[in-house]
């Protein structure tokens, strides 16, 4: 056997000890390390963010933060570091480091999405996909996942509602890690036994996410001489949509402009695609439509590259549903198939042909930021590609060309201010 599938295969000794102790200012908490019997052993986390690092789950059990006069969130019951052995109901491999940490981000994206039935499916802690839907959780799994299959493959699955039969055949359908719900129906269940490297995480907590809204936790990076940086984490100011503000600024000449309000409809998609912005890593952007994620873009140094990217991704998983649809295969696969066949090789003519017309799907879609737009380039591409409506903090020395951009645009495209940045590093 190679030595790195020995190495995914191990579970790790970590050298971590079994408290540990926080103290800011005068106030201090005490953490206990957590462990699970799994297979008659007592196990923490299977290995950190390589199968060679060690890593450990440390949950609050007493004291409490603050900082300033803000009280800091240490416990929040029914969610990852508090899992108990009932709630962790199918081990599989049982959960390293980025399992759990994946399952977080998706907590932190779920927390303002609490409105309808929502699912959220991630990778390396950034979603693939992301939909809410008045129609049920099934419905919204099934266009989270359409959103992009490709990235889904192997990835964590978190939703806000109980999973039932129809959710856990759309889920068994395909590769994943980790699914983590508020609470499995037995018929539900039965199906994942089939999966068994699958890990299944009850957690409770999911149908209370609310209860998070306004409770920040200290969010601490390590550096690597050693140091720390301590913040508050990320607190959503967008949560109905009368919260957006009206995308307006002055010209150098001192002319004001004012961008078209959204409808409703597009008004709703901003709000959605600005949540899902909060667990995304920056710079980025989303395209969203109709309550679920077209294409996402994550981690670029650019804001114009950023939207070049993700408007090339929204052309590749347009084609990829088609492939599939077409030819029950991903667009790669054909892509290989049509070098010695020809008959495959026209159908990815023509597949390729009408993702181009589509323009993969973006017109009609929405387009948030999670930073200003520096200059009206990266949003003179959305507007090409058919974006409706656009939301970004707002801040920029070029507010006004930027607005002038929208307002340019046939028909006029709409535009708000969210009055925050949503980094994410």
């Amino acid at each position: 056997m190679h030595p790195i599938k020995t190495m995914y295969r191990a579970i790790r000794n970590d050298p971590f000890p079994e408290t540990l102790r926080l103290c800011l200012g005068e106030r201090t908490v005490t953490f206990r390390k957590r462990t699970w019997a799994i297979d008659g052993e007592q196990r923490g986390l299977r290995y950190g963010e390589n199968p060679d690092q060690p890593a450990a789950l440390y949950a609050a059990e007493t004291g409490e933060l603050h900082a300033g006069e803000t009280p800091l969130c240490t416990r929040a019951p029914g969610l990852i570091s508090t899992m108990t052995e009932a709630e962790l109901v199918q081990s599989g491999k049982h959960p390293g480091k980025i399992n759990l940490t994946d399952v977080d981000n998706g907590i932190q994206i779920l927390q303002y999405l609490t409105a309808k039935p929502a699912a959220v499916i991630l990778k390396h802690t950034n979603p693939c996909g992301a939909a809410w839907s008045s129609d049920g959780l099934a419905t919204a799994l099934s266009r989270a996942y359409a959103a992009d299959r490709i990235a889904a493959f192997g990835g964590v699955v978190v939703v806000n509602r109980t999973v039932d039969e129809a959710c856990a055949r759309i889920l068994t359908a395909s590769y994943f890690e980790v699914i983590a719900a508020p609470q499995y129906t037995a018929a539900a269940l039965s199906l994942f036994e089939t999966k068994k490297n699958l890990r299944v995480l009850c957690l409770p907590g999911l149908a209370h996410l609310e209860e998070l809204l306004d409770r920040p936790f200290l969010d601490i990076k390590s550096l690597a001489d050693g140091g720390l940086i301590l913040q508050t984490s990320f607190r959503n100011r967008i949560r109905t949509v009368e919260d957006f503000l009206p995308a307006e600024a002055t010209t150098p000449e001192g002319t004001t402009v004012l961008a078209r309000r959204p409808t409703p409809k597009e008004a709703e998609d901003l709000l959605f695609a600005w949540a899902v912005e909060a667990g995304v890593t920056s710079n980025s952007v989303i395209f969203a439509r109709d309550g679920a994620t077209v294409a996402i873009g994550t981690g670029e140094q650019d804001r114009v590259g950023c939207v070049d990217i993700t408007i090339f991704k929204a052309y590749t998983k347009y084609a990829d549903n088609l492939s599939r649809a077409e030819a029950g295969c991903s667009i790669y696969d054909l892509r290989r198939a049509a070098k010695t066949d020809p008959g495959q090789a026209r159908l990815l003519e023509d597949i390729e042909r009408r993702s181009q017309e589509a323009r993969g799907g973006l017109p009609g879609t929405v387009l948030v930021s999670d930073g200003f737009f520096p200059f009206r380039d990266g949003v003179d591409l959305a507007i090409a590609q058919g974006v409706t409506a656009i939301a970004q903090p707002g801040g920029s020395v070029r507010d006004a060309e930027v607005i002038m951009a929208v307002n340019e645009a046939h028909p006029q495209v709409a535009m708000v201010f969210t009055g925050q940045r949503s980094f994410k590093h």
